[in-house]
């Protein structure tokens, strides 16, 4: 298991693709051919989403307002995750504050595209997925699926990219609490496969498709489940969390089975890393109740303070991966023997830990 050496540094599968496809002009096969009847309801509908990640819109009275107030309006900023491809070829979360507007989902897709608005805000190393000059709608159903539908441009991308933009476009738009699945159109129209390289897709993407998929051990797909967990990839000084989806033994617990993967850490052949040292178990079996993982290790966590703390990288991680499972928002981690933990900075863990509200900000 490779393990970053870090310090001083604070935390901040092959799978069956499924999607289906857009409304960019009326040209004469646009009138030849009816796209399905969908009802969708507005991308600033209140559904009791997370400070930070709802859909917010403006309705046509809010806009009718003055200038001076849609100037106000037009500096507040809003933290999204918008996924870009690394040096790697990972597709990566990076938390970009942009503009608060109408339509915040055709708004995080924007930021997708190559030479468009994320240019000036791109991180170093890191580029965006979609083809220049790609123009992109987005509608919501009321089950929760964002039908994102792109222009003809979307065509023009490179084979090898295509599921890295399937993966961008998923995880990009279900950042938003309201958004469960994902269908893409282009031109108005569902495909049945990817325009490059034919990917088969289908009715619906979500987060269960996976991202930076790795087969792994697993031989018979039927037998096998995919489970989300994050490592850490360091280029210089600077730190981020990756997401890899592998596939585990359907019988055995998903939570055990997440701490399995997070402790044999990346492939050998991958150039992410792991701040688990070696050595570290679940002493108990993990638990489940209102939304809180209890997880309890040896002593070999503890790998900061001279062996007596336990590293943020690790929190980060663990908090990120099991929040990723449905129905788990935070973890409690205990050491056994160990009466109080702390973390890198001395303080005790008192309280369980939440998935970090801003992924990867650049911010060291």
């Amino acid at each position: 298991m490779k393990r970053a050496i870090i310090k001083g540094v604070s935390g901040a599968a092959v799978l069956g693709l499924l999607l289906s496809g857009c409304g960019f002009g009326n040209n004469e096969a646009g009138q030849e051919m009816d796209s399905p009847q969908i009802d969708y309801i507005d991308e600033g509908t209140d559904l009791e989403m997370e400070a930070g990640n709802e859909v917010d819109g403006t309705s046509e009275e809010e806009g009718a307002e003055s200038e001076e107030g849609s100037a106000e309006i037009s500096e507040e900023t809003v933290d999204r995750e918008i996924y870009l491809l690394d040096e790697d070829g990972m597709v990566v979360p990076q938390t970009l504050s942009l503009p608060k507007e109408e339509g915040a989902l055709r708004q995080a897709l924007e930021y997708l595209v190559i030479d468009g608005p994320v240019t000036q805000m791109i991180p170093n190393g890191f580029q965006a997925v979609l083809p220049p000059g790609t123009e992109i709608d987005v509608h919501l159903t009321e089950d929760g699926t964002a039908v994102a539908d792109f222009s003809p441009e979307f065509e023009e991308y490179p084979a090898d990219k295509e599921l890295s933009i399937l993966q961008s476009i998923t995880w990009t738009l279900t950042q938003f609490e309201n958004v469960e699945e994902v269908q893409i159109r282009i031109n108005g129209y569902d495909q049945e496969v990817m325009p490059v390289n034919e990917t088969p897709i289908g009715d619906g993407l979500s987060r269960s498709n996976g991202i930076n998929l790795e087969t792994g051990n697993a031989s018979d797909l039927t037998q096998s489940e995919s489970v989300s967990v994050y490592f850490l990839s360091q280029k210089g000084e600077e730190v981020y969390y990756v997401p890899v989806t592998r596939r585990v033994d359907r019988e055995k617990d998903q939570m055990e089975s997440v701490v399995e993967e997070l402790l044999e850490g990346p492939e050998h052949e991958s150039s992410l890393l792991s701040d688990f040292r070696n050595g570290v178990e679940l002493t108990e079996e993990p638990t489940v109740e209102g939304g809180v993982v209890s997880l309890t290790f040896n002593d070999q966590i503890l790998s900061e303070l001279e062996g007596t703390a336990i590293s943020n990288h690790v929190l980060n991680t663990l908090a990120l991966s099991f929040t990723e499972l449905e129905g788990i928002e935070e973890v409690a981690v205990s050491v056994e023997g160990t009466d109080e933990v702390l973390t890198t900075s001395g303080e005790v863990l008192a309280e369980p830990v939440s998935r970090p509200a801003q992924v990867n900000t650049g911010e060291f």
